[in-house]
């Protein structure tokens, strides 16, 4: 893998180019804005529950945020690889770099939360314990776990998010385009945090600490790979190093969430207005070399009367802060990246510089995450998503449909109704995740409650 080499404007599904005004990159980024897979996120459950009185980040706002984020890491890093790494007379390559990594990265951004489900990380755990819990369960004389390989059940006994991303990128859904989103080689390989499949997990290292592809996509993932030259580990698994965009990405993400999640916690009262400050003026100062920037900054805030107002100014300056050092971080270390022999990630290198991101992390976890009102949706998400897929799993699985099953599978809407085309277990499952991980938090709930006679009024 070069420089030079490592991004591509191919595109999956489709061999022929469209002429119009902007570049391959910045199609993919409209291509994600306008998608309806993308607006659903407005409704899902990035922390906080939703809807409220106050305003917090759903997965929507948190992409956009982070896509702002990884654009500028883009643009940075961009400009330095085409000044030092590029040759002058590669004209294609100074263009990337210099215009369309930052493209490239924010389009990115937009997607790599793409294909999580409702209610957080809960509903990726209820998606895997249905099918943990109930391995043992009969359907028409055989266990549910009879029905699949070790591949494939190892892909639905750890479900995730990440592998979900490029399969609803990538994957052609019935009465749907064939090419799937249709985006380049590049902007898929970017979200492509964990390069391996499910039966690969270490987590010693941090690109096989979860996986990256279905069994159904690993066709695409390696099409992708091959393209880009990404490196490929020995043995008898499929595992990759990371491609290098995907560390701006990353960083993207783990920023915005680790500083937003905070503000988002002081605005519902959680942690106070002091305890907030104290965290983001306690990560400026352990990464500024100006101790009288600092100091200006401070002053600044001191003069905001409005707590909102306040914490959202220390915000975004320790946002610029962590962003402009990440993409030095990169820079720094960007021949281990290139090389693949780089396992750490940009925000835990820098945590070795500054004591206080860590300490905001470990604040995070006890205080933010922990609280009644996160566990609560945790818990009502795992019920939901537990109940939705006793509804429908086993109604596709069974051949002898009873009359529960056909009356659950009239309500999938056709472009999930690939179970009626494949004798194979495994794609008759995933069709039934495909259709349950797309939901959102409000859609889950009122369907949950329909389907249990909760709520039998609107059916009159």
């Amino acid at each position: 893998m070069r420089w030079d080499n490592c991004y591509s404007n191919k595109r999956t599904g489709t061999k022929h180019k469209t002429l119009v005004p902007r570049t391959e990159y910045q199609r993919d980024f409209d291509r994600l804005i306008f998608a309806s897979s993308f607006r659903r996120l407005q409704n899902k459950t990035q922390v906080f529950p939703l809807p409220g009185s106050t305003f917090v980040h759903n997965r929507l706002t948190h992409s956009l945020e982070v896509a702002s984020v990884g654009r500028s890491l883009g643009s940075i890093v961009g400009n330095h690889i085409a000044n030092t790494e590029i040759k002058s007379d590669d004209e294609e390559s100074q263009l990337f770099y210099m215009i369309d990594l930052a493209s490239v990265i924010a389009a990115a951004c937009l997607a790599h939360d793409i294909g999580n489900p409702a209610f957080g990380h809960s509903g990726e755990k209820a998606i895997s314990n249905y099918f943990i819990e109930n391995a043992e369960t009969i359907i028409e004389g055989q266990s549910l776990r009879s029905f699949f390989d070790d591949k494939e059940w190892q892909d639905l006994v750890t479900f995730e998010g990440n592998a979900n991303a490029l399969r609803v990128l990538t994957h052609p859904y019935r009465d749907k385009p064939v090419t799937g989103m249709g985006l380049t080689y590049s902007t898929l390989a970017s979200i492509l945090k964990y390069p391996c499949e499910s039966t690969a997990i270490d987590k010693a290292f941090k690109h096989r600490k979860k996986y990256g592809f279905f069994q159904t996509e690993k066709g695409t993932f390696l099409d992708i790979a091959k393209e880009l030259h990404m490196h490929q580990e020995e043995g008898n698994k499929v595992v990759y190093k990371r491609h290098p965009f995907v560390y701006l990405v990353e960083a993207a993400d783990d920023i915005c969430y680790r500083i937003i999640d905070m503000e988002d916690a002081q605005r519902l009262g959680i942690l106070s207005k002091e305890r907030t400050s104290a965290a983001f003026l306690g990560i400026l100062s352990d990464l500024s070399d100006d101790s009288k920037e600092v100091d200006r900054i401070a002053k600044t805030y001191s003069e905001i009367r409005d707590a909102n107002d306040s914490i959202a100014y220390l915000r975004a300056k320790t946002i610029n802060a962590l962003t402009e050092l990440s993409a030095t971080t990169f820079i720094n270390h960007k021949e281990e990246i290139l090389n693949g022999t780089y396992n750490d990630t940009l925000i835990d290198e820098i945590e070795k510089r500054a004591p206080s991101l860590k300490d905001v992390a470990t604040l995070s976890v006890n205080e933010i995450y922990r609280h009644h009102s996160v566990v609560e949706i945790e818990i009502t998400g795992y019920h939901v998503m537990s109940h939705l897929l006793s509804l429908f799993v086993p109604a596709v699985l069974r051949k002898n449909k009873k009359g529960t099953d056909k009356m659950a599978l009239r309500l999938i809407p056709f472009q999930f109704t690939e179970y009626e085309i494949t004798d194979r277990p495994y794609i008759k499952a995933l069709s039934v995740v495909d259709y349950i991980s797309g939901m959102t938090d409000a859609y889950a709930t009122e369907f949950y409650r329909k389907t249990t006679g909760i709520d039998i009024s609107k059916h009159v």
